[in-house]
C-alpha cells in the first residue's frame, strides 16, 4: 500500500475520520474505497458505506483474500449496527476463517465479537458464551478489547451476575480511555448506566417498590419464592419451574403470589386467568381444573390450599413469597423495549430477535405507531421502525436574548 493508504488508515484507527477521508475521498481504487467506507460508517452514512464497502470487495482481486475478507467483516459490522440481523452469517463466519487461516489475528477477534454482539441482540448466551470462550482478547488493541469488554458485560448483565459485568465495565471504560475514540467511551459509559437504573418492581404483601439489577440477583439467591413475571417462570431455592408456554397458569400464579399469605378469591382469579367478567359453573369448573395442574407444576416448591373464598398459596419450607415484575407493564413490551435502545429496527429484524413471525410483527408495529409509540423512516425494504424522539425546548428559547441597553 502506499503512504495516503497507510496514512488514512492509521487516521481511522484514531477516530479521525475526516483526517482520514482527506487523503482518500477522491480515489476509487479498492483500499481507497475500503477506507472510505469505513469512514463513512463511522460519521453514520451506513447506506453509503455499504456501497462503497460492496465495491471495494468487488474492486479487490481472487488474490487479495485477506483484503476482501476484512470487507466483508465491515460489512457485517454495518450490518450489526443498523439492525439488520438478516445479513449472512456464514459469510461472517467464512471471512473469520480467512483471516485467521492468513494470521490476521486482531481482525479475526473482531469478526468473532461481532458474531457474539449478534447473539447477545436475538437471546442466544448459550451460544455467545461458547464463542466467548474461544476468544482470547489478549492480543487486541485497546478499541477492539473495550469491544470486547462490552459483550463479556452484555452476557454477564443477561445472566444476573452484577459484579462480574461491572468487572467488565471497568476494563472496558479502561481500554477505551487507551484507545482514545470519543465515542466509544460514550458507548461504555451508556451501558454502565444501565446497571444504575431500576430494573424490576418487587411486588409482596400489597406493596411493590423498584429494584436495581443489583437488587433482583440478591432477590433471586435469596431462597424466597419469587414468581418472574419478566421470564414467566417461579423459582425457589436454585430450582425454576417455567411456565412460559403456559399463561393460564402464570397469571394464577402471579394472582396467588401477589396476595401471599392471604388467599384470592374465586372471581378475581376467574377476571385475572380468563377475563371472565361475569362467572358461570363452566367458568368455575375451569377454575379447579388449572388450579389442579397448577398446583402439580408447583409441587416442589408450594401447595395451592382451597379455602372457603378462592385459594390460597403456601410455599414450602416457609420462604417469603414475591413477585418480580418489569418496571413499566405495557402490552407488546419486549419489541418497544428493542427499539429503546435507540437505533432503527426493519420489521425483519424484530421478527428475528422476537422469533416471531414478520406478518404479527409488521401488525403490532401498525398499530403501535397509530398510538404515536414508534414511528417509522423509509419505505418499502428500506422502511426502518424506531421510538419517536423526545420533544424538546422550541428553537426560539436557545437563542439568547437582547443584550440590556444602557
Amino acid at each position: 500500500m502506499d503512504s495516503m493508504i497507510v496514512a488514512a488508515a492509521q487516521a481511522l484507527a484514531g477516530g479521525d475520520v475526516l483526517g482520514a477521508l482527506k487523503r482518500v475521498a477522491l480515489r476509487d481504487d479498492a483500499p481507497a474505497l475500503a477506507l472510505r467506507g469505513i469512514a463513512m460508517a463511522q460519521l453514520g452514512d451506513l447506506v453509503r458505506a455499504k456501497t462503497l464497502l460492496k465495491s471495494a470487495t468487488r474492486a479487490f482481486g481472487p488474490r487479495e483474500a485477506v483484503a476482501r475478507a476484512r470487507c466483508i467483516v465491515a460489512q457485517a459490522e454495518i450490518a450489526l449496527v443498523s439492525r439488520d440481523l438478516g445479513w449472512p452469517e456464514k459469510a461472517l463466519e467464512t471471512a473469520r476463517a480467512v483471516l485467521e487461516r492468513h494470521g490476521d489475528n486482531i481482525n479475526a477477534a473482531h469478526a468473532r465479537n461481532l458474531q457474539i454482539r449478534r447473539l447477545l441482540l436475538v437471546g442466544h448466551l448459550d451460544e455467545a458464551e461458547r464463542l466467548l470462550a474461544k476468544l482470547d482478547p489478549s492480543p487486541l488493541p485497546a478499541a477492539a478489547r473495550a469491544s470486547h469488554e462490552l459483550a463479556v458485560a452484555g452476557i454477564a448483565i443477561r445472566r444476573l451476575r452484577i459484579e462480574r459485568a461491572r468487572a467488565a465495565l471497568r476494563r472496558a471504560a479502561e481500554a477505551a480511555g487507551k484507545a482514545g475514540i470519543p465515542a466509544l467511551a460514550v458507548e461504555v459509559g451508556d451501558a454502565a448506566r444501565v446497571l444504575d437504573v431500576p430494573a424490576a418492581r418487587l411486588v409482596a404483601r400489597g406493596s411493590e417498590r423498584l429494584l436495581s439489577l443489583d437488587e433482583v440477583e440478591a432477590l433471586l439467591s435469596s431462597g424466597a419464592l419469587v414468581v418472574d413475571a419478566c421470564r414467566n417462570v417461579v423459582r425457589g431455592g436454585g430450582e425454576i419451574i417455567s411456565l412460559a408456554r403456559r399463561p393460564v397458569l402464570f397469571a394464577l400464579a402471579r394472582a396467588l403470589a401477589e396476595a401471599a399469605p392471604a388467599d384470592v378469591p374465586r372471581a378475581l382469579l376467574l377476571c385475572r386467568a380468563f377475563r371472565a367478567r361475569h362467572a358461570d359453573e363452566s367458568h368455575r369448573a375451569r377454575l379447579r381444573v388449572e388450579v389442579g395442574r397448577l398446583r402439580a407444576a408447583l409441587e416442589p416448591l408450594a401447595g395451592i390450599d382451597a379455602t372457603a373464598c378462592g385459594f390460597a398459596l403456601k410455599p414450602r419450607l416457609g420462604r417469603d413469597v414475591v413477585v418480580l415484575a418489569p418496571p413499566v407493564e405495557v402490552e407488546n413490551a419486549p419489541l418497544l423495549a428493542l427499539l429503546s435502545d435507540g437505533e432503527s429496527w426493519s420489521s425483519s429484524a424484530l421478527s428475528i430477535a422476537l422469533a416471531t413471525s414478520p406478518r404479527t410483527v409488521q401488525r403490532v408495529l401498525d398499530m403501535l405507531a397509530t398510538a404515536g409509540m414508534v414511528q417509522s423512516v423509509g419505505n418499502g425494504r428500506a422502511r426502518r421502525w424506531m421510538m419517536p424522539p423526545v420533544v424538546g425546548f422550541p428553537t426560539t428559547l436557545l437563542l439568547p436574548g437582547p443584550l440590556p441597553s444602557d
